[in-house]
């Protein structure tokens, strides 16, 4: 077993060095990485949890909020090479399940809508990026390989390699939008813009033909 914690804890330092250029070295990654950090003791209470150890598992996740700005619940269930990214604000709901290689910028919710009990957080696929300020919430699923933008909202399900913006979120791209598996926040399209525009042409359509019967008499 302590051979399996290790080799988690070797991932994860490996995928801060894989997505972060700033990481210059393994101090730096241990001491001033909340992300890290925040993942490292929420394996610890994760299983205290899983244990049924009553109290410690949610205070260990007390205090590392406190330390990290980032608040995990000990019952989430979170995968492999999992990197959050600087993290502040992040907070992820008791019955939240991520998958593995998954991104997560600060801000990020992963939150319930109600105080329904049962399975009420979302669930996330593999290799999904969710964006600054995204908020995932409900029983939903998020497809593999799914970029959501920054600050988006999303209510639904959403399928396998898509890209969704928006509030609330909406699919504008069923290929991905990326670059190296990096979201390319600046390449995605906003749909209401599209709507007025296409909207407008509908409109300038609409008047040219009204001219042209105008023009026949």
């Amino acid at each position: 077993m302590l051979k399996r914690a290790l080799n988690k804890i070797k991932e994860d330092i490996k995928v801060i060095y894989d997505n972060d250029p700033a990481a210059n070295n393994l101090a730096e990654v241990i001491f001033c990485y909340p992300g890290f950090q925040a993942l490292l003791f929420h394996r610890i209470a994760h299983k205290l949890a899983y244990w049924k150890i009553p109290f410690l598992p949610r205070y260990i996740s007390y205090l590392t909020r406190i330390v990290t700005g980032i608040e995990i619940h000990p019952k989430a269930r979170i995968g492999n090479r999992c990197f959050i990214d600087h993290g502040e604000g992040v907070v992820i709901g008791e019955t939240a399940i991520i998958g593995d290689d998954v991104l997560i910028y600060q801000q990020v919710t992963l939150g319930g809508t109600g105080s329904e009990h049962g399975k009420r957080h979302p669930t996330i696929g593999n290799g999904v990026i969710l964006g600054a300020g995204a908020k995932v919430l409900g029983n939903i699923t998020i497809g593999d390989n799914v970029r959501i933008g920054a600050g988006s909202v999303v209510i639904d399900n959403v399928p396998d390699n898509c890209t969704v913006v928006g509030i609330p979120g909406r699919v504008v791209q069923q290929k991905v939008l990326s670059h190296d598996g990096v979201l390319m926040h600046n390449r995605i399209p906003d749909p209401v813009t599209c709507e007025l525009n296409r909207l407008k042409y509908e409109l300038q359509e609409i008047k040219e033909k009204f001219n042209e019967r105008m023009a026949d008499g």
